[in-house]
């Protein structure tokens, strides 16, 4: 086991890698700009070293700064959480040429992932299902137009780097694809540095669901079933739970075994998600995330495991777990991201948190490193925490996730709460009857509503 972990994050996941060390006995080190100074984890760590001033660039994603740090305090691990160098191939390789360990995946499996067209090609050579799309990068206008025309409009035009969102771009008629191709192949340049961009068939109404995924390194896998992350906005996810309401038994056994298979083939290490579109009882690859998830307390919640504990001890060389016989989902959890930011136009709304009371009592947790005159700064993600509710039906887990929405209190700053508390009394959210376009149309008609109002 390793002696000492150095946290590469910041926020509720720096929090959270922190608590599970301390559960296995492992010192910490948190590392923070000057503008984190104050944050929890810093507050709880063992040890704390200042890598920089508030943008990401000089501070979580300088690589120079977090060596000095491991090399000062003499820690032996780094474990990324989500986002920042989560997975970043060449940060792992840089770790192990300085004989740290990084609590992830290998680098060439972060690598290959990482290319969401070679990502794509690998799904398929591993018997996952695959989105009709192109084979590759697309080439000049008029082999996309071909492409277009074959796999049938609409089509969604993506970056081939990346993720969140950026670089997409759907094409309703191949009018509208030069403009499409143009606009994401720009926001790809920008975001990612690689102006890549493939097509694939645009989907109407499909469920976004994820399998989450654990192996050894060393063939052996298990799948901890799935999530649904059909509601999101931008394609950025605000409300996962599992297991999905639209997934029978049988469904998800099949792609999770299929899921499973595909890491024992790869030798995969550490946690991973597959993500896919599903529609008309069809699954189709997406891409996979090779870290951490935001909405992991979903799993944990539902199988009884702790997902970052496992993490970090195969990371070490442990054995899985469980095996796949052993896996249980156990009752329906949800979980909520709560932003600081406006509930009606989702402007950024940083400032210090006046009040804060979290919600308790069986089946409620919260994912948060803020507290009551805690300040948000303006540099990073607007997260204030995530609020994750079990029940042993789904109905149950909703009637609770409504109790503790309506408890939970932020003052002093503009949070999504309110959305939050009008979601879990819409009916087509008690029925399970939603999909990835639902809450862009929702919010549409509410907007619409307030304008004639």
């Amino acid at each position: 086991m390793f002696d000492k972990i150095l946290i590469a994050n910041r926020g509720e996941i720096a929090l959270r890698v922190l608590r599970a060390c301390k559960e296995l006995g492992i010192s910490t080190v948190a590392v923070h700009s000057t503008a984190d100074a104050d944050a929890m984890h810093v507050r709880l760590a063992d040890e704390s070293v200042c890598i920089g001033p508030p943008p990401s660039k000089d501070s979580y994603l300088n690589i120079p700064s977090l060596l000095a740090a491991c090399e000062i305090t003499g820690a032996d691990a780094v474990h990324p959480g989500y986002g920042f160098l989560s997975e970043n191939a060449r940060f792992a390789e840089i770790l192990a040429e300085h004989n740290l360990h990084f609590i992830g995946p290998k680098a060439e499996h972060i690598r290959l992932m990482g290319d969401k067209i070679e990502a794509k090609k690998t799904a398929k050579k591993l018997g996952i299902p695959v989105v009709p799309g192109s084979d590759g990068a697309v080439g000049p206008e008029d082999d996309a137009m071909a492409i277009g025309q074959a796999i049938g409009f609409p089509v969604l035009v993506k970056a081939a780097a990346g993720g969140g969102g950026r670089g997409m771009k759907v094409a309703h008629t191949a009018d509208e694809l030069l403009m499409a191709l143009s606009t994401a192949s720009n926001e790809a340049k920008s975001a990612f540095g690689d102006a890549s961009v493939y097509l694939e068939k645009y989907l109407t109404k499909p469920r976004h669901i994820e399998i989450q995924v654990l192996g050894d390194g060393r063939g052996g896998a298990i799948h901890l079933g799935e999530r649904d992350c059909s509601l999101q906005r931008r394609h950025q996810k605000v409300w996962e739970e599992g297991p999905s309401p639209v997934l029978s038994a049988a469904a998800r056994a099949k792609i999770g075994a299929t899921c499973a298979k595909a890491m024992q083939d790869m030798k995969y290490l550490g946690v991973g998600t597959i993500e896919f579109l599903y529609e008309d009882g069809e699954f189709y690859f997406i891409e996979m995330n090779t870290r951490i998830q935001v909405e992991h307390p979903v799993t944990e919640s539902i199988t009884d495991i702790d997902l970052v504990l496992e993490q970090i001890r195969i990371a070490a060389g442990g054995d899985l777990p469980v095996t796949q016989d052993e896996v249980a989902i156990i009752g329906h959890a949800i979980e909520c991201r709560i932003n600081a930011e406006n509930p009606q136009t989702f402007r950024p709304s940083p400032g210090k948190i006046t009040q804060f009371h979290a919600p308790g009592g069986l089946g409620v947790r919260i994912d948060s490193a803020v507290y009551q005159g805690y300040v948000i700064p303006p540099y990073y993600d607007s997260l204030v925490g995530k609020l994750i509710v079990h029940g042993k039906t789904r109905g149950e887990c909703l009637m609770r996730l409504r109790r503790a929405l309506d408890e939970m209190v932020v003052e002093g700053i503009e949070t999504t709460l309110p959305l939050f508390r009008a979601l879990v009394r819409e009916p087509g959210i008690i029925d399970g009857d939603y999909h990835i376009h639902w809450l862009e149309q929702y919010l549409a008609g509410q907007a619409a509503k307030t304008k004639t109002s």
